[in-house]
């Protein structure tokens, strides 16, 4: 009895506080957002969407009883609380082990979402069940189902069936068909799951199941039933995004952690440039292959991020590529490798002998299947020599190459085994890009950031402060790291990445060309590109050399156009193999038909007669040559082209087939000019064409 009258006095001092009608139709729910681009373009509105409020005789039958029947079939002899809906979701507890029905009322539902929150804690429902029992007594059925059917969350922004009815269906709520209301009906159960934007089929079923509990309830006869036809529904088309959307999504959810604001209407600065981002997408868009798909982050030299795509289209699907996925990334985790052997006391000049090795049963291969002999780390880096990358990892530690990952910002885990040097371990887009601008920033830690400041109500709530403190590595550690890099995008895998001004950067390609990176930087900017399937199945002709090396040029031909031209603070210094001192060289486009490299930025197969790409014959003979030397000019043979007649020169698109008499008649060098064994002499030098940047086809043991 004691019990029984506490309730009573619950419940009518909760009556008493409670709102009027009125009040309680003009109570917000949610919290607008508005989104400015770093000139202060609004790129987004987010918050809840409201339609018309309709009164209760102005909504349709159909939506009322698919409503009553799907969420609470006895709502109209309830007191606002059902006992017997309590009692059968306790009855599910005990058979299944778990909470898996609910017993609340359309009333505690619409209660809980205008005071309260969906914790499930005891206290929370006892109280949910009180406010319950006071609004049933304060108000009629009808406004309650009124209240419930215009504020109840419906996914995609929509509050109310009439924003629900707009957003899915493109008209207004007053109007809506049996099976439209079905669906709407069944979205409250989880609107993300049956939302039929985001899973038709799903929704249809869904539907299906309100018509059904409809019939069984009385609403609707069985005809009517098998009449509706949830399936042949026509959307509504849904409105163009793009990928700033990719950006916009990963960023606004930090605002918990940044600010506790939860109700006033928030302005929302970020990092994003307009002009960056569009670049982007049209150059993830435009190169990035058939039926793969693409992602890209862009940094400034504080970490803030100017460009974000997660992928070819937003609307297609909203996975975010560039911060969610983790993939292999290939040779491109080679830089902390290579820094790790820097910090150790390497130096971009010491030689390593490229010959085969095996380590712990493991025998890492070069893409040529081939090895070089002695080679400066700045070769074997320029042209992604595996063995040496092994041989360097098992000198200073697998673990510390791990560790320097983990210490450039890498948070993924970062396995231990051999192979670990040719970046078996997954990664995120975003965190490689962070590493690589750690290395542009002289050593010093760049954190990602998206939002610089926070308004409210006119007053600025948080403004966001850049740390410089963290220093990663030495200076001159970072600096012979930027020379390697260099080196890779003058002469060796990345090429294609050459922009008309100085760029460091690196390729990375996994087993079967399932990934193809680069990532580099120029002028202050700092961009990783990633593309290849999300079911990591291969792509024919994917290295990071080829087409996503030329989705960062792409992108940063426009990225950096406003910017000045720097120097960076080490001297490019081209490998072996490679020994031309013009600017061209440098920081020109690759011309793959007179230097003899293919469409990656790679030297061409070795001296032996097979096809070329075209179909033609082509032969390479790689060699040292000095400075002022005659350049063999490298070209295959066009099987279509004339016979030049007898004595006289062949046509310009035909060349004469390189052997080693004609190359000892046009540089002088006659047999017996060097002794055997001098390196002058190009019947000495390696044989082997540099790599291409790809691991070994084979699975890693």
């Amino acid at each position: 009895m004691l019990a029984i009258g506490a309730l009573a006095i619950a419940v009518f001092v909760a009556k008493s506080q409670l709102p009027s009608f009125d009040e309680l139709k003009s109570s917000p729910n949610g919290q607008m957002i508005r989104v400015h681009a770093a000139d202060g373009t609004v790129i987004v509105s987010l918050g809840p969407s409201y339609g018309e409020w309709l009164p209760y005789d102005r909504i349709p039958r159909v939506m009322r009883d698919a409503t009553i029947a799907v969420e609470d079939r006895r709502f109209r002899q309830h007191p606002g609380v059902d006992p017997i809906g309590i009692a059968r979701s306790v009855e599910v507890r005990l058979e299944k082990g778990r909470w898996k029905q609910g017993g609340s009322t359309i009333t505690q539902q619409i209660t809980r979402t205008i005071f309260l929150n969906n914790q499930k804690k005891f206290g929370r429902k006892f109280r949910e069940a009180i406010l319950a029992l006071a609004m049933e007594l304060k108000f009629s059925k009808d406004q309650i189902l009124e209240l419930y059917l215009n504020k109840v969350y419906y996914g995609g922004g929509a509050y109310g069936i009439d924003a629900a009815s707009r957003k899915f269906f493109g008209h207004g709520a007053d109007h809506l068909s049996l099976s439209e209301a079905a669906v709407i009906a069944g979205l409250v159960k989880a609107p993300s799951n049956y939302s039929p934007t985001a899973d038709a089929e799903a929704a249809v079923g869904r539907a299906g199941v309100v018509i059904g509990q409809m019939e069984r309830n009385g609403f609707i006869t069985a005809d009517q039933a098998a009449q509706a036809d949830p399936q042949a529904l026509k959307l509504a088309p849904e409105p163009k995004q793009n990928s700033v959307r990719y950006f916009t999504d990963w960023a606004l959810p930090q605002l918990d952690t940044l600010i506790d604001e939860q109700t006033a209407p928030l302005d929302v600065w970020t990092t994003l440039d307009l002009n960056m981002q569009r670049a982007a997408d049209a150059a993830i868009r435009a190169d990035a292959p058939e039926g793969t798909q693409g992602a890209l982050v862009s940094l400034d030299r504080d970490g803030a991020v100017r460009a974000m795509v997660g992928g070819k289209d937003y609307v297609a699907t909203n996975y975010n590529r560039a911060v969610t996925a983790v993939r292999q990334p290939g040779s491109a985790f080679k830089l902390f490798v290579y820094l790790a052997a820097l910090e150790a006391g390497h130096k971009p000049e010491d030689r390593v002998v490229d010959e085969p090795v095996t380590i712990d049963g493991w025998s890492p291969r070069n893409d040529s299947r081939r090895n070089s002999g002695s080679v400066t780390l700045r070769t074997a880096f320029a042209y992604s020599l595996n063995t040496v990358a092994a041989k360097l990892g098992q000198e200073v530690g697998f673990q510390t190459v791990a560790d320097m990952a983990r210490r450039f910002g890498i948070t993924t885990p970062v396995n231990t085994h051999p192979s670990m040097v040719l970046g078996t371990s997954e990664v995120r887009v975003i965190d490689m890009t962070s590493a690589f601008a750690s290395v542009a920033n002289k050593g010093v830690k760049v954190t990602p950031y998206a939002i610089t400041k926070v308004m409210a109500n006119g007053e600025t709530i948080y403004t966001h402060e850049v740390d410089r403190s963290h220093v990663l590595v030495a200076p001159y550690v970072a600096a012979q790291m930027t020379d390697l890099l260099q080196t890779a995008v003058n002469t060796g895998t990345g090429r294609a990445a050459q922009i008309g001004r100085p760029v460091a950067g690196k390729t990375g390609t996994t087993s079967s060309s399932k990934d193809g990176w680069f990532l580099g930087f120029s002028s202050g900017i700092t961009t990783g590109v990633w593309m290849g399937r999300d079911n990591s199945r291969p792509v024919a002709g994917l290295h990071g050399g080829t087409a996503p090396a030329k989705a960062w040029a792409d992108y940063m031909k426009v990225a950096v156009a406003n910017r000045p031209i720097e120097q960076f603070e080490t001297q490019v210094t081209l490998p072996e193999w490679q020994l031309e001192p013009d600017e061209e060289s440098y920081f020109g486009q690759p011309d793959d038909g007179v230097t003899g490299v293919d469409a990656d930025g790679n030297p061409l197969p070795p001296p032996t007669a097979g096809a070329a790409p075209d179909g033609s014959e082509a032969v390479e003979i790689p060699m040292r040559r000095e400075p002022g030397a005659p350049v063999p000019i490298q070209q295959p043979q066009q099987p279509d082209a004339p016979d030049a007649p007898d004595g006289a020169a062949p046509p310009p698109q035909q060349q004469q087939r390189l052997d080693q008499a004609w190359i000892d008649r046009v540089t002088g060098r006659g047999a017996g000019s060097a002794p055997r064994g001098d390196p002058r002499d190009p019947r000495n030098a390696p044989r082997a064409a540099p790599p291409r940047d790809r691991q070994d086809d084979r699975p890693y043991q």
